[in-house]
């Protein structure tokens, strides 16, 4: 009996016919390791191109612009920004939540896609975990400056001093600080860890070539790797550590800043739509930030054969979801104004919608609702140009985004005696300008002087790494 069904199980097999979905390829033209090495090494040990000097030129005289308006905040006082009676927050909460929010993308194609095994996330975790990093760092200022005399800014930690003050824990403003410190240290170790490999096979390549001082410098990052299976076996384990630490990081630290308004009982703010609503849109301006630097860096370093179309379009349809998501919580949002009946949350809808801060929502409508739905089309999603200029249109409808969240329900709050307009005053303006010119320098010193991509995980992802890829 048991051998009529194994001589029957052939021939049911080859009536199911189960399709077999092809694999895109991952690092076209099949390429070889030796190219992978040369590729991502040229660029670190190439002679430093022009546009590099202009860009990074250009970006260090933005960054100063902060510098300035930091100096000038911290010599005069915090009243140089536009706060007053209602909007006390402004651009400083706003461009917190922003650059927040644009390091998202990051950890998640690191962390995320690495738990599901989704190998078309190597060729651009290593910039988007950068990113990350960089976007933090610009997060930071805004909280720190915003206390008016920063040489207290230590008091946001839990150590003990002699004054005898302690935080108010129940302020989401004090989750903030472990959320977002949490969220600083593990990416920092994430993306450091992941480079190890790379920094060692610099290492070695700056020594055969004579460069003692720069093999020195890479070799004292890289601990001594020297590629062994104990070293192997306890990176990979490391990395998925990591990856297991940061995933929940992703949901938890945007929920956590989404809180700041959340827990407060201003109408426009007061829901619970927030947490999943803030998720949604920091990974839909991080993939949008991610795209905006990539695309340049494939175009100017010739890195078609390892970013491919096909990474294009996955980053184009998660973007297209996420901004999908992002859309339903906007309708949702006057739903539940609706639906609750409370004129007051009734009120804060409308008036975003048709007060006197109109046209910041509907330029927040067309580029976070609209935009996003043209790459439902192959064509657009096949042109890089198109997509660029639309993913220039995310960021700049997810800052639109928080800026309407926060300053349309302050301007308008209970008391209609103090209704105000808010306008950010010059000071304002420069420090969060300027900011970009500190993420530019910074992301322009790692594509100068740290491996673009992580070679190692290139060469695991080619048909050459698979002995039986041709069976």
């Amino acid at each position: 009996m048991a051998h009529a069904e194994n001589a029957t199980a052939p021939a049911i097999l080859q009536e199911v016919k189960p399709a077999v979905l092809p694999r895109a390829v991952l690092v076209q033209n099949q390429r070889s390791f030796s190219w992978i090495t040369e590729k991502i090494c040229g660029i670190i040990e190439g002679k430093t191109p022009t546009w590099w000097w202009v860009c990074f030129i250009v970006a260090c005289f933005i960054a100063s612009f902060t510098v300035a308006g930091l100096t000038y905040l911290v010599a005069t006082g915090v009243g140089v920004w536009g706060h007053a009676n209602p909007v006390n927050w402004a651009w400083d909460i706003v461009n917190f939540v922003f650059w927040i929010g644009i390091g998202h993308a990051g950890t998640l194609i690191s962390a995320i896609l690495c738990l599901l095994r989704q190998k078309w996330r190597t060729s651009i975790n290593r910039a988007a975990e950068a990113m990350t990093i960089f976007a933090v760092v610009c997060a930071a200022i805004f909280p720190v400056f915003h206390v008016g005399r920063v040489w207290y800014a230590w008091y946001l930690f839990p150590i003990p001093n002699s004054n005898i003050i302690w935080q108010n824990f129940r302020s989401p403003l004090e989750w903030d600080v472990f959320a977002v410190s949490t969220y600083g240290t593990v990416s920092v170790l994430f993306w450091y860890i992941g480079m190890i490999p790379d920094l060692a096979t610099l290492r070695d390549r700056f020594f055969v070539a004579g460069n003692k001082f720069r093999s020195f410098l890479y070799g004292l990052f890289a601990m001594g790797w020297r590629g062994s299976n104990r070293h192997w076996s306890n990176y990979e384990m490391a990395y998925l550590i990591l990856a297991g630490i940061s995933t929940p990081l992703v949901l938890s630290v945007h929920t956590i800043v989404s809180f700041d308004f959340a827990v407060s009982l201003i109408p426009g703010w007061h829901t619970t739509i927030f947490p999943p609503y803030f998720v949604a849109g920091a990974i839909f301006s991080g993939f949008g930030m991610v795209l905006t630097l990539m695309l340049p860096l494939r175009a100017i370093y010739h890195l078609e054969d390892l970013i491919t179309q096909y990474h294009i379009d996955c980053m184009c349809k998660i973007t297209l979801a996420t901004g999908t998501i992002v859309g339903y919580a906007y309708a949702m949002e006057f739903f539940i104004a609706w639906y609750s009946a409370n004129p007051y949350e009734g009120f804060a809808f409308i008036n975003r919608a048709f007060g006197h801060y109109a046209w910041a929502y509907w330029i927040m409508i067309s580029c976070n609702v609209i935009t996003p739905q043209f790459f439902w089309s192959r064509r657009v999603r096949n042109n890089t140009t198109l997509v660029w200029v639309l993913c220039i249109f995310v960021n700049v409808g997810m800052w639109f985004e928080r800026f309407v969240i926060i300053v349309t329900s302050l301007a308008r709050d209970f008391l209609p005696s103090s209704w105000g307009y808010y306008s950010p005053s010059i000071v304002e303006i420069f420090t969060f300008f300027g900011t970009f010119g500190v993420f530019s320098a910074l992301f322009l010193l790692f594509v100068r002087f740290l491996p673009l991509m992580p070679m190692a995980e290139l060469k695991a992802v080619t048909p050459a790494a698979d002995a039986h890829g041709h069976h």
